[in-house]
């Protein structure tokens, strides 16, 4: 395989994608972590499509605790690890099979209600739109630019060398 040099327009774009991923993922975690009140109960049990009857499972009173926990660490660590770029590709891969289960659970088929979906334009919605951009990032070389994954291999490379 041919290596390609990337401009830094090209990397410095895809850094900011990851680096406004991260911001999403982080917020949202955060959120849910400082409202006592908050559970993914409701957006369970009023799921639609082919797969309601999982999510209502998870939504059960000995799940749902589970669920809540596996959320916001869910979204703390893809967030943390996007922003800081600490591996960058494992968490876009955590990050999507996050936003694919809330796709799923609300999905953007024809003739289903938009409910807690953000953005419904027939089969498409944003979580699929952020899937795309986190298959990107999981696609091109992003840690070896701008990541703390780069610091620490300077750093152990330039002590080996002494």
């Amino acid at each position: 395989m041919k290596n390609v040099a990337y401009s830094k327009w090209q990397l410095n774009s895809l850094v900011l994608l990851r680096v406004f991923i991260g911001w999403h993922f982080l917020y949202e975690g955060v959120i849910k972590l400082y409202n006592p009140a908050w559970t993914a109960k409701g957006y369970l049990l009023t799921s639609q499509g082919f797969m309601h009857a999982f999510y209502v499972w998870l939504a059960g009173d000995s799940l749902i605790g589970i669920v809540d926990t596996l959320m916001v660490a869910g979204l703390l660590v893809v967030g943390v690890g996007l922003m800081a770029g600490i591996r960058i590709r494992w968490v876009a891969v955590a990050g999507s099979v996050i936003l694919m289960l809330l796709y799923l659970a609300h999905p953007a088929f024809p003739g289903l209600s938009s409910g807690y979906s953000a953005g419904n334009y027939w089969f498409i919605n944003n979580n699929l739109i952020e899937i795309a951009a986190l298959m990107v990032i999981f696609q091109f070389p992003v840690s070896h630019y701008f990541s703390l994954e780069v610091l620490f291999k300077k750093k152990k490379s330039s002590e080996q060398t002494v």
